[in-house]
């Protein structure tokens, strides 16, 4: 146990004399490229424009996991995973909420195309996962039904 510790200081230590250095930015190392307009779009179709995209279509290689019905719309814990060869980038959207684009994530090449994360749902409403995979774009969709309040709007 104490050198798993130890390891965890050894890397925070280089990060941090890294970051302090100059040589390496925060920005760079914890953000990915943010897309405003896609996560200011209203609905589904704006935000595949945003992202570059076309229509998507309708794809049973891609798997939501998420409960049928969220206790608390606060915190609704979802996994999209995608059996598409070539999977790029997978995003989360929320057609009911304020903004559609919930969460995005750029999946590296050679790597197990599977995501999770928790999101927030103002109300009961169709959760879109939308994946693009060798240049197209794909979806699937399940419905979550919200009991108690989310995110409001």
């Amino acid at each position: 146990m104490n050198h798993k510790r130890r390891d965890m200081m050894r890397i925070t230590s280089v990060l941090s004399l890294a970051i302090s250095a100059g040589l390496l930015k925060t920005s760079a190392a914890f953000a990915a490229d943010w897309n405003a307009k896609a996560f200011e779009a209203k609905n589904m179709e704006e935000v595949v424009k945003a992202l570059g995209g076309s229509a998507p279509t309708i794809s049973k290689d891609i798997m939501i996991t998420a409960p049928d019905i969220a206790e608390n719309g606060a915190v609704v814990p979802v996994s999209v995973s995608s059996s598409v060869p070539k999977t790029q980038y997978m995003a989360i959207l929320v057609e009911k909420n304020p903004s559609a684009l919930s969460a995005g994530f750029n999946i590296p090449a050679d790597s197990e195309p599977s995501v999770s994360t928790r999101i927030k749902m103002g109300s009961t409403s169709k959760v879109h996962a939308l994946v693009k995979a060798d240049g197209k774009w794909l979806i699937a969709t399940k419905e979550i039904k919200v009991t108690l309040g989310g995110c409001g709007g």
